[in-house]
């Protein structure tokens, strides 16, 4: 793995730490409940995570592996009998399959599949690119479930003051 890959992957590994570490501690109430009006949960947001982020960037367009995609709002909805820890264990599992992925890939590798389908963009030039939108995108979740926590019970993920 070069110095560029591995630099970028720590970043999103803290990203992915983030996601997990700011709901640690809620308890299964706390995670199926919506906090805000759009309705998502914590949970719903750990599994679109998993599913329309992991899988979908690394898995299905960085690897053109034939994997299961969701469609439409689908990858936000969690059965209520689904243990939280099936969840939050499918979100590991997405990123340790997606690290594999990185780690197998050239950052300047192009996708090897796209739903021109559903997109009308281009696809992504290559993996360095995918890498830099995942990290957006985790991170700007991550923000959302530190509000979620913060209305739930006050707690807060990092505060510079």
């Amino acid at each position: 793995m070069t110095k560029e890959t591995e630099t970028l992957l720590a970043s999103l590994n803290s990203q992915r730490e983030h996601v997990l570490g700011i709901l640690d501690g809620l308890p299964a109430e706390a995670l199926r409940r919506p906090v805000l009006p759009s309705g998502w949960t914590c949970l719903g947001l750990v599994r679109h995570l998993a599913l329309d982020v992991e899988r979908f960037w690394f898995r299905a367009v960085v690897a053109g592996e034939s994997v299961e995609l969701e469609s439409g709002d689908a990858a936000w909805q969690v059965a209520p009998d689904e243990p939280v820890e099936t969840v939050l264990g499918l979100y590991r599992r997405e990123i340790e399959l997606a690290n594999a992925v990185i780690a197998a890939t050239p950052l300047d590798a192009g996708p090897a599949w796209w739903p021109d389908e559903f997109f009308g963009d281009p696809p992504p030039r290559d993996l360095f690119t995918v890498i830099l939108h995942v990290i957006t995108e985790t991170a700007c979740h991550a923000g959302h479930l530190d509000a979620a926590r913060e209305l739930t019970d006050g707690r807060t993920w990092l505060v510079l003051t």
